[in-house]
């Protein structure tokens, strides 16, 4: 077990009285191990590619040092106002949203603008902004790519080259991308160039080595896998207790800010429907909610109003959401790093946190590789089935989080964003879908009288008759 701090303290770093006033603010005292490693090295302006586990402060690491930097070494007189002097890239946009909202705190003393870029939302707001002219570009590498082929900034005097998440970049197919805007850059002897993934696997290093200038290779704990102070708990319901047992074990285990993940977007919108019905204020968290929801949601959440996110994958990285007590697995990932990723939302920067999985039999198949890849066997819970509650249905949820706001019209091809869409798909060749179980049994399997089952769904979404069954795996 290693220390979740080190000895070296932020003072001993002799940083400019900006940025340690930042610091100061942030309640920074000692250095993570990772920033321990990396900090020193990105100072004295070696370029770092950095391996840590998630949530032990990765992101504190490349600001401070980005900031640092271009504090010391001010710009070229001939630089125009719309060349960034800094370039941070960012594998989604909830992962560059948290990145700028972490630079606002470190940098507020430092008089160095920082810009947002990412797509979904607000594209002539971050156009103004970048003609404006920043300092710092944080973004996703699209909206980014996107604004430079129009030329509203140019990267010619980028001093600070920094990737967050490379591997990530990989798992989502941007590398040409960030191979697109690397080349776009002065030379990497130019700039210091700092890279941070979960990973240093070949494929990262191979793009380290080609557009950074002779990286230190920083590995923080390659034998422990996940966090140290994560409390890992495995149960073994049945495909119809997994709700119930969510729902007790939400009740019963002071679950104050829980994330739920599932494998399906479809189950998803479920299962929130049937955690709203039972009293628990919920959030579907998938790849196509509207950015504005998102941002949303994720306020809602940060804020304690919505006290369980259901999410997909596309949440597993990129959110840094602090005192998340609880990660359920309601689905057991079918790829063992997502395991990880997952369950290192809570137990951040120090902080413990409890992550419970479900080996359910649709699922239990990918516990074998998971335990092989974390190097250990997660501890196995016992409950009671007699002791689980019996739920209400999920047609009797509430509105559910941001409807009462406007995300702008409905699609018109049938996808309804209200809950209970899933009984009408039936209509176009798929399953029905009722308030409880996997599909197949529910109403609308036929074309007719797609206003009825419209009205229906106005009034409570599933069946009025149905079964408190819950959501399948």
């Amino acid at each position: 077990m290693t220390q979740q701090y080190s000895d070296l303290s932020f003072t001993g770093l002799h940083l400019p009285e900006t940025v340690a006033r930042g610091i100061a603010d942030a309640g920074f005292e000692r250095c993570t191990p990772i920033q321990a490693q990396a900090l020193p090295r990105a100072l004295a302006g070696l370029d770092v590619a950095g391996q840590a586990q998630t949530g032990t402060g990765k992101t504190a690491a490349f600001l401070v040092a980005l900031f640092t930097h271009l504090l010391r070494w001010p710009p070229a007189p001939d630089r125009p106002i719309t060349s960034p002097r800094a370039l941070v890239l960012a594998p989604t946009r909830e992962l560059a949203i948290q990145i700028h909202k972490d630079a606002e705190l470190l940098g507020q003393y430092t008089g160095l603008t920082l810009g947002l870029a990412f797509g979904g939302v607000d594209y002539d707001k971050q156009r103004r902004a970048l003609q404006a002219g920043v300092d710092v570009l944080i973004g996703t590498p699209g909206r980014i790519i996107d604004y430079f082929r129009q030329h509203v900034f140019d990267l010619r005097h980028a001093q600070v080259m920094v990737l967050d998440e490379a591997d990530r970049m990989f798992d989502l197919g941007f590398i040409k991308d960030i191979r697109y805007l690397l080349r776009r850059l002065p030379d990497p002897e130019r700039r210091l160039n700092l890279l941070f993934s979960a990973t240093l696997s070949h494929r990262v290093l191979e793009l380290a080595y080609e557009h950074m200038n002779d990286p230190e290779l920083i590995r923080i704990e390659p034998e422990r896998i996940t966090a140290e102070r994560v409390r890992q708990v495995i149960y073994y319901p049945a495909m119809e207790e997994k709700a119930s047992l969510l729902v007790h074990l939400m009740r019963t285990g002071a679950a104050t800010r829980t994330l739920v993940f599932v494998n399906t977007k479809r189950l998803a919108e479920r299962l929130e429907r049937l955690l709203r019905a039972n009293g628990i204020v919920a959030a579907t968290m998938s790849g196509d909610v509207p950015q504005r929801k998102r941002m949303r949601m994720l306020r809602e959440f940060h804020e304690g109003k919505v006290a369980a996110l259901v999410a997909t994958d596309v949440a597993a990285r990129g959110l840094h959401i602090p005192d998340v007590s609880h990660v359920f697995n309601y689905d057991l990932p079918q790829d063992p790093e997502d395991y990880v990723h997952r369950i290192g939302r809570t137990a951040r920067a120090g902080a413990a946190g409890d992550a419970v999985s479900f080996g359910c039999e649709q699922y239990v198949v990918s516990l074998p590789d998971i335990e092989d890849f974390i190097g250990h066997r997660i501890p196995v819970g016992s409950f009671d089935p007699a002791q689980l509650p019996e739920l209400k249905p999920a047609h009797y949820a509430p509105q559910s989080v941001g409807d009462e706001e406007e995300d702008g019209p409905p699609p018109r091809h049938g996808k309804r964003p209200e809950p209970g869409r899933h009984g009408g798909r039936g209509g176009h060749g798929g399953h029905g879908g009722g308030s409880g179980g996997s599909g197949g049994s529910g109403q609308g399997t036929g074309s007719s009288a797609p206003h009825k089952r419209r009205r229906r769904r106005r009034h409570g979404g599933g069946r009025p008759g149905g079964a408190p069954q819950a959501p399948g795996g």
